[in-house]
């Protein structure tokens, strides 16, 4: 089965750096997986994308050596191994509060004995592997969000639940349970404690930490502090970025151009 290079990197105790895909778009997604991304997460939660984008996304992607990585809409059997046989090599679920949740995300994307994923891996066949069937549950990657003041308070239940490879933290969800502001990087106090709580407690356990970041400062401070999968912004807010430092730099350099936003 072809390699999957989280665990690659995990394994010598690196972190990954991950791009994040909004823009449902097969070119867009090639462009950004050509840009050496260590893997890159579609994001069928939050945006646009939908399931047949997704797939057109997962191919395009699958001319690198960037890993294939989607973040479902929410904790669902049907959409979560779909998502799989369309030929994920990890997945992020939102929203998981207990112990009983992140059980069943377990099952859900694993093949029995160990889960309950149903088997027809279609496509996940032809990017894996004539072996997929066989070494699947040992290659995919499996992520629960821990975004709530219910998972901080049920952290260790969830980090001990066998077959849960990592833990991604959306900041900005956790953030507002917490009371506080929403946002990826200048956390308030409260969050960045939880955060560093989170981080130390998915390392005695043995699992994978990774969180969500605004800009480059905030993921290198995060890696720092044992975060092995860091989610540096996306592809509609780096093209947003890229033209506005090019349109800024030649409203200032020619006399007389119209003021941005014309």
């Amino acid at each position: 089965m072809r390699e999957n290079r989280l665990r690659s990197l995990w394994k010598t105790g690196a972190a990954a750096v991950n791009g994040w895909l909004a823009i449902p778009n097969g070119f867009s997604a090639e462009t950004m997986a050509h840009q050496g991304w260590d893997a890159l997460t579609i994001d069928l939660q939050h945006g646009l994308v939908d399931y047949q984008a997704m797939v057109g996304m997962l191919q395009a992607i699958s001319t690198t050596a960037t890993v294939p990585v989607v973040r479902v809409p929410w904790l669902e059997p049907g959409i979560l191994m779909k998502t799989l046989d369309a030929g994920a090599y990890g997945v992020i679920c939102p929203m998981i509060n207990t112990r009983e949740d992140a059980q069943k995300l377990v099952a859900y994307t694993h093949y029995a004995p160990r889960g309950v994923r149903s088997f027809g891996p279609i496509r996940g066949l032809l990017y894996g592997g004539p072996d997929y069937p066989a070494k699947a549950n040992d290659t995919i990657v499996t992520f629960a969000m821990i975004e709530t003041a219910q998972a901080l308070d049920n952290l260790d239940d969830i980090l001990s639940v066998e077959g849960l490879d990592a833990i991604y933290i959306g900041p900005s969800d956790l953030s507002l349970s917490l009371g506080c502001k929403p946002t990826f990087d200048d956390v308030d106090p409260r969050a960045a404690e939880a955060i560093d709580h989170i981080v130390a407690r998915a390392r005695a356990h043995g699992v994978v930490a990774g969180i969500h970041n605004g800009g480059t400062e905030a993921a290198l401070a995060r890696i720092a502090k044992g975060f092995q999968f860091v989610t540096v912004s996306s592809d509609a807010r780096l093209m947003a970025a890229g033209a506005q430092q090019v349109l800024g730099r030649m409203r200032q350099g020619a006399p007389g151009a119209a003021p941005a936003g014309y």
